[in-house]
């Protein structure tokens, strides 16, 4: 086994011994084998070897291999392009395989499903190892890996799911935080909580890998504990600034692919737009502007790619023997850096810009903001053509921008992270030290919210509801309203809502001229009671269209347009869902979908769930009152309550799944209730923390119709807030109080 090991070396380390050329090769006792399976070394696993020795990375190999050696703590600064995401993982696997696995394998996190298959396939490729066996990758609604896995690439959520069984990881002998720069939520509170992690298990390494700026950011996090190794990075394009900022930044990048391909300059582009809207709408218009092309400017083919949109990822490497196209790779700044395996992009566009959506704790919602891209993102693009390519900014040189991304967790809804936070407290680890504190309100509105759906007890600490909530892989509210669904016996239902709920819309945008047939299509599914049944009936019709001898479930749902690859999500989640539930032995009630009684159960259960997220139509014409912090929205274009042949009105009162403070204010997800339902499925104390206004005032005379029943606490809290119209739930000092988060 030794003689094997040191052999393989020689073929990791050049500088040691040069390998056997591939004339001489013979079998034998000369025979070179693979140290993780045993094998002998393919011919392409020596070519691809000669790859990886002209990635910068390699010129660190013995300086990292000594730091994980002697440091708990390593972290690698580098720019894309550099193999760090490739070639680290690797090495680690090589320190767990000298220590015979002692401390645990190695683990890699991504921040995208994508990202992390794509890595698992290529290291497994070049390690000349089979994928699910010694590599192998964990994402959300996929797992391919063995026991024999030594090497697995994850998402950084699934990281964070793993310890709910596994608090201090120790499984893992070497973690690889990868894409740091990019502050998902997830990966910042890996971050904070590896701290706590490292004190407790001498024997684990962390590595984290990331862009220049964010390396003594990282290094100061951690106190100065590990090295920092920096990578030699490529050469940027060459850049072209606009003279001034162009507010009209989608058709000005448009119109500058259409120059360039009438330049017939060779090489494909890549344009970063500021959503996904508008990278849809730009692959419409491109390819409708394609066909007006000259036959001698060649084709035009662009290719949208949008890693949170969900569905199958478009190819990027060019198929042999197809015909030569300029490819338009279309995105948004999800992915700077997913281009670089793309030798052929010489042209990159960027306007400089990115929709975001921000949460607002005081009202429980998105608000989507047009902001600039951060200088690291910037200076990413800029090096994605190469030294050879060309860089656009759609904007000054001068122009000022923030230095390092925005984390995410100072812009979302912390109530899923206050929750799993609770549960790691319960596991032993302390205090969860991030690298930017989140903001108080957003922490106290998490609590708040914890509270109101009893997931917390009277100290503050996680309750026998709250653990259980923990454990379902869905929003806190969604969770809750799937818990109440077990004594309501419509968790069949349930089930289904919550998995449509969660997938990417199942609704395919009609083409052109094609919208009325859309529409008359989708209006066949549409449920009296509201978006939530319609969800129902669309799942269940997908499913018996997968029954069908004659018919395939693709061809039904070109034909209904629908997203096929959006209701098998949805058909994944809802088995995961399952598998939960039966995990922690909670009932599963017989599907009764259709009766009265299953119809006000389903009603129930939302509301166990979503009782903050109800309004009511005040004039009658789609102009709905949120009652919790007093904004007017209307119906999203795709509810059923908004289709202009609706002969039944519009509902009073409504439930919705979500709402954005945009241009439309629009609800999504709506389905209607009786306000005496909602009564008796809030907490009182929620209803009287409500902001005073007409609504409320209707429901407290359901409640109390004699006036006698005003507590004094509740309304103290109502008029603590009560002539601010954008505050939210005012909450009262006694929930503040037992809900101290550490």
């Amino acid at each position: 086994m030794s003689e094997a090991s040191n052999s393989s070396a020689s073929g990791i380390y050049p500088e040691i011994e040069e390998r056997p050329g591939r004339d001489s090769f013979v079998f034998g006792d000369d025979l070179e084998l693979n140290q993780f399976d045993g094998l002998p070394f393919s011919t392409r696993y020596y070519q691809l070897l000669e790859e990886r020795k002209t990635l910068s990375v390699w010129k660190v190999r013995r300086e990292f291999d000594e730091a994980v050696v002697n440091n708990q703590l390593v972290i690698v600064s580098g720019a894309a392009r550099t193999g760090r995401s490739t070639q680290i993982p690797q090495w680690c696997a090589e320190f767990c395989l000298s220590a015979q696995y002692q401390h645990g394998v190695a683990v890699c996190s991504q921040t995208s499903r994508q990202q992390a298959v794509d890595l698992a396939l290529r290291v497994a490729d070049e390690m000349d190892v089979n994928i699910g066996h010694e590599v192998g990758y964990n994402v959300p609604l996929e797992t391919c890996c063995s026991s024999d896995t030594i090497l697995r690439f994850c998402t950084d959520d699934m990281l964070l799911r793993e310890m709910m069984s596994d608090p201090f990881l120790e499984s893992y002998g070497v973690i690889v935080i990868d894409r740091a720069h990019e502050r998902t939520v997830s990966t910042d509170v890996l971050l904070g909580l590896l701290r706590d992690i490292l004190l407790q298990r001498p024997d684990l390494r962390v590595v984290v890998l990331a862009v220049p700026p964010m390396a003594d950011k990282l290094l100061n996090h951690y106190g100065g504990g590990g090295p920092l190794i920096s990578l030699e990075s490529a050469p940027p394009s060459q850049v072209v600034h606009s003279p001034s900022s162009n507010k009209d930044h989608f058709y000005s990048a448009l119109r500058l692919v259409l120059e360039i391909h009438r330049a017939k300059e060779d090489g494909d582009v890549v344009v970063f737009l500021a959503s996904d809207e508008e990278v849809f709408c730009a692959h419409s218009i491109l390819r409708r502007e394609s066909t007006r092309l000259g036959a001698e400017l060649g084709p035009l083919e662009p290719v949208g790619l949008c890693p949170g949109a969900g569905g199958p990822f478009p190819a990027l490497k060019r198929q042999q023997g197809c015909k030569r196209s300029r490819r338009v790779f279309l995105s948004t700044q999800q992915g700077d850096d997913m281009w670089f395996p793309v030798e052929s992009v010489c042209f990159v566009v960027d306007t400089g810009v990115q929709k975001k959506m921000v949460y607002r704790p005081r009202i429980r919602a998105n608000s989507e903001v047009l902001r600039p891209i951060s200088q690291s993102q910037a200076d990413l693009r800029k090096r994605l053509a190469g030294p050879a390519g060309k860089c656009f900014c759609l904007y000054p040189e001068d122009i000022q921008r923030p230095a390092e991304t925005s984390p995410k967790i100072l812009e979302s809804n912390l109530t899923s992270t206050v929750l799993f936070l609770k549960r790691m407290e319960i596991a032993g680890l302390g205090q969860c030290d991030f690298m930017d504190r989140p903001d108080p309100e957003g922490l106290m509105q998490a609590l708040e919210e914890l509270d109101y759906l009893a997931a917390l007890d009277d100290d503050g600490n996680l309750s026998e509801i709250g653990i259980i909530m923990s454990e379902i892989p869905l929003d806190p509210q969604m969770a809750k309203a799937l818990l109440a669904s077990c004594e309501f016996d419509c968790v069949s239902e349930m089930l289904t809502i919550a998995a449509m709920s969660s997938a990417p819309s199942c609704f395919l945008e009609a083409p052109a001229g094609t919208a009325h047939e859309a529409a008359q299509c989708h209006r066949k599914f549409q449920h009296p009671e509201g978006d939530h049944f319609t969800l129902i009936n669309i799942y269940n019709a997908f499913k018996q269209s997968q029954r069908e001898q004659c018919l395939s479930a693709e061809k039904w749902c070109r034909d209904y347009f629908l997203d096929h690859s959006a209701l098998r999500t949805a058909e994944a989640i809802r088995s995961e869902l399952t598998d939960t539930l039966n995990r922690i032995e909670l009932p599963i009630s017989d599907p009764s979908f259709g009766t009265r009684t299953n119809t006000y159960n389903i009603k129930r259960a939302l509301l166990a769930g979503f009782f903050m997220q109800i309004a009511r139509d005040v004039d009658g014409s789609g102009n709905y009152f949120i009652l919790a912090h007093k904004h007017v929205a209307h119906l999203h274009p795709l509810s059923g309550y908004g289709a202009p042949s609706h002969k039944t009105g519009l509902p009073e009162w409504v439930v919705f799944h979500e709402y954005t403070l945009s241009e439309n204010n629009c609800m999504k997800t709506v389905s209607e209730i009786s306000p005496q339902v909602f009564l008796q499925m809030a907490p009182l104390y929620f209803f009287y923390n409500l902001p005073p206004s007409e609504s409320k005032d209707i429901l407290q005379d359901m409640l109390d119709p004699d006036g006698s029943r005003k507590p004094a606490d509740g309304k103290q809290n109502v008029e603590t807030d009560g002539g601010n119209t954008a505050a939210g739930c005012a909450a009262g000092p006694q929930t503040y109080d037992r809900c101290v988060i550490q």
